[in-house]
């Protein structure tokens, strides 16, 4: 197991009590691979997100275990996950929470003054093509580009792995491309190990591995022989 980024047994997750509970996990078992993009799929309500939460250190499971490498999550205290998610994970989700009053560069800076060992906001920002735009505000800025400004913000630290929680579900289908093709690149360039939930179907096939969750459990798993360039998906 030395290889995986992520390793979960039995993981469940329970929301509220008794008649009103919501299981939003049921028992997930998994293996992600160090360096893989994954795109994870499945209807509003079957787990994605929770379980992208817990594999993040955002959330807490119920019950299980899940593994970054050979530290276990689960079992960590709450200044432990802390640092955990300030060293290793990087977070894109749908809606950018860009900060309105600092550039793309201030906006970015904001990770690398407080990270052990980050890129300069420069390096970051021109990893997603925003050289031109580094002084702009989010207000002066597409909607794609405000969604690289988050993508750059989040790997200028170097984290291990990227999470990504519908990073193109705000988009229109060429700034979508043009996202992806970030998320692609860092994920070739530098091996940083990436999660993509989405419910564009289209996106698994730039992917590694495609999983496929319904009710809480993963149903099926798909290793992808070629991979598209997102050019090449449809929308």
């Amino acid at each position: 197991m030395a290889d995986m980024e992520f390793r979960t047994e039995g993981l469940t997750k329970v929301y509220g009590q008794g008649q009103t509970a919501v299981h939003a996990l049921r028992g997930t078992d998994l293996s992600l691979p160090k360096g893989e993009m994954t795109v994870l799929l499945g209807h509003s309500g079957s787990g994605k997100s929770t379980l992208l939460n817990i594999l993040g250190g955002l959330d807490r499971a119920s019950s299980g275990k899940a593994f970054f490498r050979q530290t276990e999550l689960t079992a960590l205290k709450e200044k432990a996950l802390t640092r955990y998610r300030r060293e290793h994970v990087g977070f894109v989700f749908q809606f950018y929470n860009l900060v309105p009053s600092l550039t793309a560069r201030e906006n970015v800076a904001l990770v690398t003054e407080i990270a052990t060992d980050p890129m300069t906001p420069e390096e970051a920002l021109e990893r997603v093509g925003l050289t031109p735009r580094m002084d702009h505000f989010p207000s002066q800025l597409s909607g794609g580009e405000q969604q690289r400004v988050a993508i750059a913000r989040a790997i200028a630290k170097r984290p291990n792995v990227l999470l990504c929680d519908e990073p193109t579900g705000a988009l229109d289908s060429k700034t979508g491309i043009t996202v992806l093709e970030a998320l692609k690149s860092i994920n070739d360039d530098l091996g940083t190990t990436t999660v993509v939930i989405t419910h564009n179907a289209d996106i698994q096939r730039i992917a590694h591995r495609v999983l496929h969750m319904a009710d809480g459990r993963i149903v099926s798993e798909e290793v992808n022989a070629t991979r598209l360039a997102p050019s090449e998906v449809a929308w």
